[in-house]
């Protein structure tokens, strides 16, 4: 960590409790079958001191993000702050509310909008604004919007609804699992344990849902006027999600930065997996913000954090989060161009000390190690040019190749021990790596390397990175952890256009055994008066809907003439009453058996 930090520096304190109207007391929000989704409370040891078991730039930062409650941030402007990873900001208008990024449950959602009405009044949610496509900012819409309320209009950016089901469906299994070591949501909250994630606690684990967007934002400069409150937007996609947006309240003289702009390093690539991010058009886009609106606001708040009041002071804030995105993608390129790998360049890479010391800019969720590795990635790809590493053994293979050419488990073992008391404890966690997927039911191999993963942990400035290490480590010790969070549950699913649940099926077909079969089915949507075509052949399954240009040609081998309520009651194992078939209904029993079920708790620290 850097010696240059300045901790006597108070603002971001300041800022974390100006505005303060009242706190959710207690900070325990349960789920309708009473399980707890979600805990402030066993956050309270972070009232004190940072012990020798975290990093303490880490320590503060989570000191900062655990500050809870219903604060004022201009007038007619307010935010609810950690009840879940996320803000939820609402804004005042003629006649009710609009809610900006509701969370990601509805429990934690209903909670957040309970307190500011308690203290507010009981105004009606008038509107929804999702500011991007990730969970954690419309996951808990139906904690504001209750099903039969189709009259709120939702926006959000154009390119919304593809890519938050890319992420929370077509992969959200792989994704949904690494999330359980980035945010560490299982792990025990304390000292020892988890202390944030650095953009803000955890995750709530209740029920999430998505309400499609009413109305898309396609350019910026577009105005909207909702429940009397005019915006004015700016589109960003490809920065900190694909399709993402800024926006300001001109009358309130308040912009909205999405995730665009936090309170630290962001990622280039979230461990969780994603697309990777442009830095390039990250930093492009910050420049065009403090454009566009430095003139016109006062105040400049996000969908994580805190906000940052005074024109100069927010400019300076994205002018700093700019300079530190472009010096990362440039000075990356510059040193791939000379021939260095994403590895030796993350070793290599250093920020100007004035970026640096920025308490805005440090890595407690994206770090400069993985995002400069990322940035290579993006231009790059996995390979890395060294002929070496173009065809090696998968992790298993190579495991045991080392541990045979080490003389055993148990010299691999002490090996790896002698490393860790020598202080090299990434080079200990890449020999007992080795030992684990040599011999994974070997528990002093296993435990060797939970005692490394801890101390790795406890050292991490970064939040996803302790958590990963600890969780890790947890896991070695006590097996996979569980986690009943699933952002592709029916509620999700309903509000896909059909082509992307069929996608959604596509990811899921058996290729090897599919190969051998070929079958196609018409899906004829009575509601949405269109006609879709599944055809399953060579393993891959395609789909097209009928239109006047491309018509489907012949009869399939089956028709279901159903409504999408009635599809989505199919797939959810309802089977086939009401729904009128034409055609062999084994064909649709041939698909679904050709189905594969993603393993939610699949293996990650042992093969």
């Amino acid at each position: 960590m850097s010696t240059s930090l300045n901790f006597d520096d108070t603002t971001d304190f300041d800022n974390a409790t100006r505005g303060l109207i009242a706190a959710l007391e207690p900070a325990v929000i349960k789920a309708a079958d009473g399980r707890v989704i979600w805990d402030g409370q066993a956050y309270d040891f972070l009232d004190g001191e940072c012990p020798p078991t975290a990093n303490p730039s880490l320590w503060r930062q989570g000191q900062l993000c655990n500050k809870q409650g219903l604060f004022e941030v201009a007038e007619g402007i307010y935010q609810v702050r950690n009840l879940d990873l996320s803000n939820m900001t609402v804004i005042e208008g003629d006649k009710g509310v609009i809610v900006i990024d509701p969370l990601i449950s509805a429990e934690t959602a209903a909670a957040a909008l309970a307190l500011y009405r308690e203290n507010r009044g009981d105004r009606p949610v008038t509107g929804v604004i999702y500011t991007h496509s990730h969970a954690d900012h419309f996951g808990g819409v139906r904690g504001v919007i209750p099903p039969g309320h189709a009259d709120v209009p939702v926006l959000a950016p154009e390119g919304f609804l593809e890519h938050a089901v890319s992420e929370n469906v077509y992969a959200g299994n792989a994704m949904t699992r690494r999330a359980v070591f980035m945010y560490g949501a299982g792990l025990e909250k304390g000292p020892d344990g988890q202390i944030g994630c650095g953009l803000g606690m955890t995750t709530s684990l209740g029920s999430v849902g998505l309400v499609p967007p009413t109305v898309d934002i396609t350019h910026t400069g577009q105005e909207e006027v909702v429940d009397g409150v005019r915006i004015v937007f700016q589109l960003t996609p490809g920065t900190e999600a694909p399709a993402e947006m800024n926006f300001l309240f001109p009358d309130r003289r308040a912009l909205c930065m999405a995730e665009n702009a936090t309170h630290n390093m962001h990622n280039v690539l979230t461990l969780r997996g994603a697309v990777v991010r442009d830095s390039r058009v990250w930093a492009e886009y910050l420049d065009e913000a403090i454009g566009m609106f430095a003139d016109k606001a006062d105040v400049a708040f996000a969908s994580h954090h805190w906000p940052t009041w005074g024109r100069d002071n927010w400019t300076e804030w994205l002018a700093g989060q700019r300079d530190m995105y472009a010096y990362m993608h440039d000075q990356t390129l510059r040193l791939t161009n000379k021939g260095l790998t994403g590895p030796e360049i993350a070793e290599e890479f250093a920020f100007p000390a004035p970026l640096e010391r920025l308490w805005a800019n440090r890595g407690y969720y994206g770090s400069t190690s993985h995002n400069v590795k990322a940035v290579y990635q993006r231009y790059m790809g996995w390979f890395d040019g060294n002929p070496a590493h173009l065809w090696e053994h998968p992790p298993v293979a190579q495991a045991r190749r080392y541990v045979a050419d080490y003389g055993g488990i148990d010299a691999v073992i002490g090996k790896g021990r002698a490393y860790a008391e020598d202080g090299d404890l990434r080079f200990a966690a890449t020999l007992l790596n080795h030992a684990v997927f040599a011999e994974p039911e070997n528990d002093d191999a296993k435990n060797a390397l939970a005692e490394v993963y801890e101390r790795l942990g406890r050292g991490a400035e970064n939040g996803t990175w302790r958590n990963f290490y600890l969780v890790g480590a947890r896991e070695l010790r006590h097996g996979v952890t569980h986690t009943d969070l699933n952002a592709a549950n029916p509620e999700v699913m309903s509000a896909l256009p059909v082509d992307m649940i069929i996608d959604s099926l596509a990811v899921r077909i058996d290729g090897p055994r599919a190969a051998d079969s070929s079958l196609t089915m018409d899906w004829d949507l009575v509601d949405e008066g269109q006609v879709i075509r599944l055809t399953l052949s060579n393993g891959a399954l395609t789909h097209r809907a009928h239109t006047s240009a491309a018509p489907l040609r012949g009869a399939a081998d089956l028709t279901l003439h159903l409504t999408k309520e009635q599809l989505l009651g199919l797939l959810a194992g309802k089977g086939l009453d009401g729904i009128t078939v034409d055609g062999d209904p084994a064909v649709l029993k041939t698909l679904v058996d050709l189905l594969d079920t993603p393993d939610p708790q699949f293996p990650i620290v042992v093969p």
